[in-house]
Formats: structure tokens, C-alpha cells, sequence
């Protein structure tokens, strides 16, 4: 069985239920999905702007504890209540990430955890 480590950093919201922020297994590390909480206050940021930049702000804080940054992801998922917003999550994905940019899937969904706008969840490699 691999050896697994868990990453947890409080510069991202601590897991609000039965998971890690990320799990290591050799090189890779997983991601778990992240909303726009605010780490400190716990409370949602208001408005989809302000969740984008929060939720990527999130997943660079876990990448960093993990040992990386945000330019070894190497897979992104990025879920949207409205699919009306995915020409903001480029736009400020692209303050992020630089190029060559990570694999990426964007899906809609009904809806999200603590009724946020937007949700991101990845894979990296170290």
C-alpha cells in the first residue's frame, strides 16, 4: 500500500467534513475542492469575483504546505453553479497560473457546498 501523507495548512479553510485538505502519494499530491471561505472567518466572500480569487488563493495556500505551488498542478476541476461565469474564471485563473497551463475541465452543477458560485480541485506533482 503507498505511503499517504496529509497536507494541511491553516492559510486555507480546515476540512468542513471527512476529508484532507490534500493527500500526498509519492510525487503527487490531490487536492481537495475548495470554495471561496475565507480561512480565518470561515464565512463565504461575497460575490463571484471575490470567490474566484479566493478559491485559487486557497489552493496555492495547500500547494505551498504540500511542498509546490500552483505551477505544478498539473490538473484542474473547476465546477460553476453558471456556466455565465466561465469567462471570469479564465480571466482571473490567468493571475494565477502561467503558461503551459494545467489540464482542466470546467463543469456546471446544480449547486455547491455552503451554497458557494464556484468550487476548484486539482493534482499535482512535485
Amino acid at each position: 500500500m503507498a505511503q499517504k501523507t496529509i497536507i494541511q495548512t491553516n492559510d486555507a479553510p480546515a476540512a468542513i467534513g471527512t476529508y484532507s485538505q490534500a493527500v500526498k502519494v509519492g510525487d503527487t499530491v490531490y487536492l481537495s475542492g475548495q470554495i471561496g471561505l475565507d480561512p480565518e472567518s470561515m464565512q463565504m466572500v461575497d460575490g463571484i469575483e471575490a470567490q474566484i480569487h479566493r478559491v485559487f488563493q486557497n489552493l496555492r495556500a495547500v500547494t505551498i504546505a504540500a511542498g509546490g505551488g500552483l505551477g505544478d498542478v498539473v490538473k484542474l476541476n473547476i465546477f460553476l453553479t453558471d456556466l455565465g461565469n466561465f469567462a471570469k474564471v479564465n480571466e482571473i485563473m490567468a493571475e494565477y497560473f502561467a503558461q503551459p497551463y494545467p489540464a482542466r475541465a470546467a463543469v456546471g452543477v446544480a449547486s455547491l457546498p455552503r451554497n458557494a458560485l464556484v468550487e476548484a480541485d486539482g493534482v499535482m506533482v512535485l
